[in-house]
């Protein structure tokens, strides 16, 4: 009897014939091809540059290959660390001016802190960009702010009902209202990003663009890889991650210019608890010039499960999927008129 959770013979035969040679060529590429790796299912569209790919299909997936066969899921996530590097600092490096981009990152409870100051860490590696950070912090009392770095600025902001879930909506619109920079970073306190992460989005805006999704593929490591990470620095490649996910999205990270985050009204704080509140904010998102072509490996830190994350019945995911049925200018007029009035909410 097979375990749950361990491929078929079926799937191993299957991988084997119609996926290994396609994943042989990519990883063996000089260039970067294997950005282009999907399921056999999935197209994917080339950037107008040859930067990156879009998804062409809704929500995100996982890669079915390096699920069946995990080395490939290793050998892929070496090959985009030896071409995006992830490295840790605890501060940023000295860099004059006013900072070019706001990296917002909200936060609740002390249980993913270590996962928090891991993030803060890949974020201060950034190189060529000046940057501030800004963890916005939604609980009852200050409970991180001594055990955050100084370059980091603590934003205390508690929700209005002390018991209810956390909203992430309302941690990037209180950051957004506190930034200093033209650009926004909307980012989650678990994903470690590659060096060059925030320079090269500041390219893509400068090229007329938005809001900026750079993510290609996410890798989730497991709870064992995750700890050694965070205590000895064991390498990200050191072991496959448990998967790999695409197409996220405004999910986990991603970047808007500040007067395009209040043109589109931000984001709805009617999303209580995980999930649909990005999904819906990136429909808004697609109404200004987006770019859409994912060029980014980011390394995903293993934390427990949101509560309703993975439940059919999401209360969010239905809502997202209601209100997507009106045209995204309604919904930008509405959630505008409402900001001014002092409500997030729709």
């Amino acid at each position: 009897m097979t375990e749950p959770g361990t491929p078929t013979r079926r799937e191993q035969l299957g991988v084997w014939l119609k996926d290994r040679w396609r994943w042989e060529r990519a990883l063996r590429s000089p260039t970067r091809r294997y950005l282009g790796l999907a399921n056999r299912s999935e197209t994917v569209e080339p950037a107008p540059d040859d930067e990156g790919f879009a998804c062409c299909w809704t929500y995100t997936s996982r890669l079915h290959a390096s699920q069946v066969q995990p080395r490939l899921a290793q050998r892929l996530l070496g090959r985009c660390l030896g071409d995006a590097p992830i490295g840790r600092r605890p501060s940023p490096a000295p860099f004059s001016g006013p900072p070019q981009i706001s990296v917002l990152i909200g936060h609740r409870g002390t249980e993913r802190l270590p996962l928090l100051l891991a993030t803060l860490e890949s974020v201060a590696a950034q190189e060529g960009v000046s940057l501030e950070c800004l963890v916005i912090e939604q609980d009852t009392t200050p409970r991180i702010n001594t055990s955050l770095p100084p370059w980091v600025r603590h934003i205390h902001a508690p929700l209005s009902e002390p018991e209810a879930p956390y909203n992430r909506s309302h941690t990037f619109n209180v950051g957004a209202q506190e930034a200093r920079s033209p650009v926004l970073l909307l980012h989650d306190n678990d994903m470690l990003v590659p060096r060059g992460y925030a320079r090269r989005i500041l390219q893509r805006i400068g090229n007329g663009y938005a809001v900026v999704n750079p993510k290609r593929f996410i890798f989730y490591l497991n709870p064992q890889h995750s700890q050694a990470v965070l205590n000895n620095g064991a390498p990200y490649d050191e072991k496959p991650a448990d998967y790999i996910v695409q197409n996220l999205e405004a999910g986990g990270s991603m970047a808007i210019t500040a007067e395009a985050y209040n043109r589109v009204g931000g984001m709805d704080e009617e999303f209580r608890g995980w999930g649909g509140e990005d999904n819906e904010f990136w429909d808004r998102c697609l109404t200004l010039p987006t770019w859409i072509w994912g060029y980014e490996p980011i390394v995903h830190l293993w934390h427990r499960g949101q509560p309703l994350k993975g439940e059919g019945d999401n209360p969010n995911l239905e809502r997202a999927r209601t209100l997507m049925l009106r045209p995204a200018r309604e919904r930008i007029e509405d959630l505008r008129r409402r900001r001014q009035h002092g409500d997030g909410g729709s």
